[in-house]
């Protein structure tokens, strides 16, 4: 068999390092996710701000008037997410299934979006009324809409960056079926595990400051943003 060229073998390496390099900044965002729930659920009375799921079956349990949970928090949030990614659907309609300058000025956005809202936080300090607590979900829950919106348009692999369920269901599903070794460690759990430590690093940062929180969210967003701009357009 005639062995591949350098040049012809080239463009492979570069196509898979490319791949690689969104791989990661997918992952960063995925942990950026777990920060924000972390903000929204234990900051802002129980609003999910990244993942939706958790939003919807608190509302639900919530107009069932069960243990006083919240229904206006998570139905303005529900509500945010979907305008986020239909503002982003819009933007993105006609571009091409690829980092674009598109990509980079809603990634950007919602990083400022991010930023704007933890100076907020550290200016009011947690002397916020319930209705700046609500523009405050709502300005969050529109940055994750926008940035799920714009991982699903780059359509890595297992990567949505919000969804939890479905990845597990397909690392159990899918991963695990196939064998052990190649589940120990693979995006699918890198997603999951990301989003738990995000969790985490959120939970810790709050008995900071909610603004620290937050501001590590929007630093991370607009570092995806930098590399991505730079590495993938």
């Amino acid at each position: 068999m005639r062995a591949v060229s350098a040049p012809a073998a080239a463009p492979r390496r570069v196509a898979a390092d490319t791949q690689q390099v969104a791989l990661v900044l997918m992952l960063v965002l995925t942990f950026v996710t777990g920060v924000v729930d972390a903000v929204g659920y234990l900051g802002l009375d129980r609003v999910f701000t990244g993942n939706m799921t958790g939003n919807i079956v608190i509302l639900g349990m919530g107009v069932a008037g069960a243990d006083e949970l919240p229904v206006l928090g998570p139905a303005i949030a529900l509500l945010a997410f979907t305008l986020g990614a239909l503002g982003a659907g819009m933007v993105l309609r006609r571009a091409a299934a690829a980092w674009t300058t598109r990509v980079t000025a809603l990634l950007a956005a919602g990083g400022a979006m991010l930023g704007v809202l933890a100076v907020a936080l550290w200016v009011l300090d947690d002397g916020y009324t319930p209705d700046e607590q609500l523009v405050i979900a709502a300005g969050t829950a529109l940055a994750m809409g926008s940035q799920a919106c714009v991982a699903r348009k780059l359509a890595i692999k297992d990567m949505t960056t919000v969804v939890v369920t479905s990845t597990l269901t397909s690392w159990a599903s899918e991963s695990l079926v196939t064998g052990w070794r190649g589940a120990i460690w693979n995006r699918r759990l890198g997603a999951l595990v990301l989003i738990l430590l995000g969790a985490v690093v959120g939970a810790l940062l709050l008995q900071v400051h909610m603004s620290v929180a937050m501001a590590v969210a929007s630093v991370l967003t607009l570092g995806v943003t930098a590399v991505g701009h730079r590495a993938l357009r």
